[in-house]
């Protein structure tokens, strides 16, 4: 397995919606491995193919490490449409490991219910909540170019312009591969 250099802000790909998987081939396979390792190297428990610089609606989930979610089996998820989400909201604080050393209170919708599906191109639907739900829809956004720091108010983002500049010129410290500076 390898670990893929993760995308930082900045990067072009992270504003892109990507594109659908029509097949499931090795390379496939091998790049969804590589994504779980790269996850787990840089302590993620989400990680998109955006974020990795590659242009597929894939992204993998392992939230077995939070309390709570143990029992949880990793998912991969090919093609996700969210097709319901709750009234019911929940403000968590997020963070993303392209967005280095920010985090922010998100308001999300604590429940929603996903078509995705598996490494067979299986179809399968699933409701998730709480933790989960977080997770699912923080990287179902990464495959529609869509940053948490995008649910900002204008004020917020203002006060992280200078952090978010470091990050885009590489001027921060991770313990996981990067993208180059972006150009």
């Amino acid at each position: 397995m390898t670990l893929l250099p993760i995308t930082l802000f900045g990067d072009k790909i992270l504003r892109k919606k990507t594109s659908k998987v029509t097949e499931v081939d090795n390379k496939t396979i091998e790049l969804i491995r590589d994504m779980f390792a790269t996850m787990r190297n840089a302590k993620g428990i989400g990680l998109a193919a955006s974020q990795v610089g590659v242009d597929k609606q894939i992204f993998v989930i392992d939230v077995s490490g939070v309390e709570g979610y143990e029992e949880i089996k990793p998912m991969t998820i090919i093609n996700p449409k969210i097709i319901n989400k709750s009234e019911k909201t929940n403000k968590i604080e997020e963070g993303c490991l392209s967005i280095p050393d920010i985090r922010a209170e998100i308001e999300r919708p604590a429940e929603v219910t996903l078509i995705y599906q598996d490494v067979d191109l299986k179809e399968h639907t699933v409701k998730v909540s709480e933790v989960l739900a977080r997770v699912v829809q923080h990287e179902y956004d990464h495959l529609q170019g869509i940053l948490f720091i995008d649910y900002l108010s204008g004020e917020e983002k203002k006060e992280l312009k200078k952090d978010l500049e470091n990050i885009k010129k590489r001027k921060m410290e991770v313990d996981y591969p990067v993208s180059e500076a972006a150009h």
